[in-house]
């Protein structure tokens, strides 16, 4: 008998189809949690809520670099806030106020970090004159 022949001649018994299906369903189970993205439902809410405070967080640092560089004294405050010490950075943006907002009895939590971080960039805002509004700037054509 030939190895076709012997192949097509083979009725698997109900254990090897019953034991074939558990390792199918394993594997499966395997390879999608571990290169898949599979997650269980518990991880699935832990990433939701992870995600919920870093957007309230981006939110509220977007919101303290407007209020920080729109303030009154701006300029002065951002030459003081970059001589602080690049770790010493979030705790000034913190005290400041920035980052706490009307009924909040302690700032947004991560807020701060990425506050500090938009402002370690930013550029002095222009001064504005007696109506309240900064001078426009000329675009070149």
């Amino acid at each position: 008998m030939s190895v076709g022949e012997s192949w097509n001649a083979y009725r698997p018994s109900k254990a090897i189809w019953f034991w074939s299906c558990v390792g199918a369903a394993v594997l499966t189970m395997i390879v999608g949690f571990s290169w898949g993205g599979w997650v269980t439902g518990g991880t699935a809410a832990k990433q939701a809520q992870a995600a919920g405070q870093h957007a309230a967080a981006q939110l509220a640092a977007n919101i303290c670099v407007n209020r920080f560089l729109k303030a009154p004294d701006a300029a002065a405050k951002l030459a003081e806030f970059k001589k602080v010490d690049s770790w010493k950075r979030d705790s000034f943006v913190s005290d400041g106020g920035w980052v706490t907002f009307a009924k909040m009895d302690k700032p947004v939590s991560g807020a701060a970090e990425l506050c500090a971080d938009q402002l370690a960039s930013a550029e002095a805002p222009l001064a504005a004159d007696a109506t309240g509004t900064a001078p426009q700037q000329e675009s070149v054509n």
